[in-house]
C-alpha cells in the first residue's frame, strides 16, 4: 500500500502545479483586437496600356537563312525593338 502512496505523491505535486498554472491562464483577460496596417504591393501599370510585343523578322527566319538575310533582319528588328522599349519605358514612367 505504501508503494501506491509513494507513486501518488510523486505524480500529485507536478499535477497540482500544472493545474494551478492553467487556472492562472484561464483567468487572464483577453487581449483587445489591434488594427495593423500592412503595406501591400500594388501594380501601378494598367494592363490595357502595355504595348503588344512586336513580331521580330529574325525570329521568322529559317535556320538555313544566309548570313546577309540574318543581318538585314537584325537591322530591321533593331528599330522595332527600340520603338517597343520606348513605349514600355513610357508606361513605366507613369508609375513615378
Amino acid at each position: 500500500m505504501s508503494k501506491h502512496l509513494h507513486h501518488l505523491q510523486v505524480f500529485a505535486a507536478p499535477a497540482l502545479f500544472l493545474c494551478s498554472c492553467m487556472v492562472g491562464c484561464a483567468t487572464a483577460p483577453p487581449a483587445p483586437p489591434q488594427k495593423v496596417e500592412v503595406p501591400v504591393l500594388v501594380s501601378c501599370i494598367d494592363p490595357a496600356k502595355v504595348p503588344l510585343a512586336p513580331v521580330f523578322k529574325f525570329s521568322a527566319l529559317s535556320p538555313a537563312a544566309t548570313g546577309g538575310d540574318k543581318v538585314l533582319a537584325l537591322g530591321a528588328d533593331w528599330l522595332t525593338g527600340r520603338t517597343y522599349e520606348g513605349k514600355l519605358e513610357a508606361v513605366i514612367a507613369g508609375c513615378e
